[in-house]
């Protein structure tokens, strides 16, 4: 088969590392691509937001299968683009993606279902959703209701930062995303990724992770759009699992498709857990980064598989073979992430590094200059190992890690501590 995903980032360079490595794939082809992803498939340039001028090149080059890899394409109609023109697509429709790119939808989705979520406010205008904070107190969340790459939540744990975060995104920090405006209580407990295949019809559980926000080790510093993750989560226990199946996962799917908006794709769940007690925080409709560079490591090959059945509506006869494994990825990112930083500066080392089942580098926003790899984003590589126990993926990520030469970069020294804290207590 021809296979297409559109996608620059690490997540896109993990997911073409485990769709390669199934002999169904003939030809791979990534848009637009990073340094990484060319060294093991094809590279296009066009404007993958754009629905026709993804279904034109689809056509033209024969692809049988495009697997929509970020939100931005999902919100604008890209997978109902290709869906028209009969060409087999991976990922929901512009409705469907609402999940995502309205938190406001979501909350409605969770009233109607009574799925357990924190309680909220909507506003449109600075002055009452200022009034409403003072009236609720903190801590409390601040979140620009649209698309802000994963950084329009703020946790204010202060009545001044949350002022400041609402005049911030009325005032146009975060584009579009924060015309409208969704302020939650502030919900206790341990966060949890959990990743659900549906094809509008059945669902199926894909996988576990945790993630690292906060940008510096202890979790200190602002949110970022991830810093490190690992996989499977143990907070996420079959208890839980089977709770957010019952009381979260299966009556959205369900009022989804009452709605007339089935959806289809991967549903990135994210949870906050108390007591055995799993609560959304919030939905995505593609995979997470970095949570989706462990689960590429740990699945491999039957990832393609997987994606193919939920594309075709036969995940009723799918199943996920995981191994008694554990995967870590360590996100490094150019000094000065989240906030300001330089573009260009030279990566080298990564030429030694092992690639195999058990190590990938995979790359997030790095290009070529001259033949050297060089940095061209905030998060840029993604360290990535996996073992029989997290101790193990941890060891050997950081080993990797500490071979890399960029002095320009920094990364978090502590990815999985919470995980391996809980082991050794």
């Amino acid at each position: 088969m021809n296979i297409l995903i559109l996608g620059s980032g690490g997540r896109e360079h993990s997911i073409a590392w485990a769709v390669q490595q199934n002999p169904k794939c003939d030809r791979l082809i990534v848009a637009p691509g990073n340094a990484g992803i060319e060294m093991i498939a094809e590279c296009a340039d066009f404007d993958i937001m754009d629905g026709n001028a993804v279904m034109e090149f689809a056509a033209q080059n024969a692809v049988d299968f495009v697997i929509i890899g970020p939100e931005a394409p999902l919100a604008a109609g890209v997978a109902d683009r290709l869906r028209a023109a009969n060409i087999l697509c991976f990922g929901p429709s512009q409705a469907a993606a609402q999940l995502e790119s309205s938190k406001v939808f979501t909350k409605e989705i969770c009233a109607a279902v009574n799925a357990p979520t924190a309680a909220y406010g909507h506003f449109t205008d600075a002055k009452q959703a200022k009034e409403y904070v003072r009236a609720k107190g903190t801590p409390i969340v601040v979140k620009a209701d649209g698309l802000a790459a994963g950084k329009g939540v703020i946790m204010a744990f202060d009545e001044a930062t949350a002022m400041a975060a609402i005049d911030d995104m009325f005032s146009g920090e975060f584009g579009t995303a924060g015309a409208e405006v969704v302020i939650e209580e502030f919900m206790e407990g341990e966060e949890a990724s959990f990743f659900v295949l549906c094809d509008g019809t059945d669902i199926l559980a894909m996988g576990t992770a945790q993630d690292h926000k906060r940008v510096f080790d202890g979790d200190k510093g602002p949110n970022t759009g991830g810093m490190g993750a690992y996989s499977p989560a143990p907070v996420m226990t079959d208890a839980v699992i089977a709770k957010t199946m019952d009381e979260i996962v299966r009556p959205t799917m369900a009022e989804m498709a009452r709605r007339g908006m089935p959806f289809q794709g991967i549903l990135f769940v994210g949870l906050m857990i108390k007591d055995g007690q799993p609560r959304l925080v919030e939905y995505n409709v593609r995979f997470g980064d970095p949570e989706c560079q462990t689960l590429m490591m740990r699945l491999g090959a039957q990832v393609f598989d997987l994606l193919q059945a939920c594309a075709e509506g036969r995940l009723a006869e799918a199943q996920v073979n995981w191994a008694d494994d554990h995967a870590l990825s360590v996100v490094m990112a150019a000094q000065g992430y989240p906030a300001g930083y330089e573009k260009g500066s030279r990566i080298n080392g990564l030429d030694d590094l092992p690639e195999d089942s058990m190590h990938m580098v995979f790359h997030a926003g790095t290009g070529i200059d001259d033949g050297h790899i060089i940095a061209t984003g905030g998060r840029v590589l993604n360290v990535t190992a996996r073992g029989s126990s997290l101790a193990q993926a941890r060891e050997r990520a950081y080993k990797m890690v500490d071979a890399v030469h960029w002095p320009q970069g920094f990364c978090r020294r502590d990815i999985g501590w919470r995980a391996l804290e809980g082991e050794q207590s």
